[in-house]
């Protein structure tokens, strides 16, 4: 039988940097837990905006749920909607904003869970 989990018994995280907002979905770690995949929900509020960093051996996947957004990649910048997946290769070094007036929302995954994430700059 499946096992349902309430949001409320799901690690939840808040940024330091901002106002962004982590929903941990699958971890290694975690209540789900799992081992070749991780998941995450994340919510960027109007404004917010993530330091250029990447993970090491690892594929990062995201599933745009609600609002808009930009992904910044080396080769340039992307506009995000609902619907739409990017895909960020290991070590690619990526980062969000919104500059909407909405929240901007996605699931991430990746493959396999990111050994260790290497932030580009120190204002994550």
């Amino acid at each position: 039988m499946a096992k349902l989990f309430r949001k409320s018994e799901l690690p939840h995280y808040r940024s330091t940097r901002d106002t962004r907002d982590r929903l941990d979905l699958v971890k290694p770690d975690g209540p789900v837990a799992g081992k070749a995949i991780a998941a995450d929900r994340i919510i960027y509020h109007p404004g917010d905006s993530a330091a250029k960093h990447y993970h090491k051996d690892s594929y990062h996947l995201f599933y745009i749920l609600d609002g808009e957004g930009w992904i910044f990649v080396d080769e340039g910048s992307h506009r995000l909607t609902p619907g739409m997946v990017a895909a960020v290769k290991p070590d690619e070094v990526h980062w969000f904003k919104n500059v909407s007036r909405e929240n901007f929302k996605f699931v991430e995954f990746w493959a396999p869970p990111p050994g260790e994430t290497v932030w580009v700059t120190d204002d994550c």
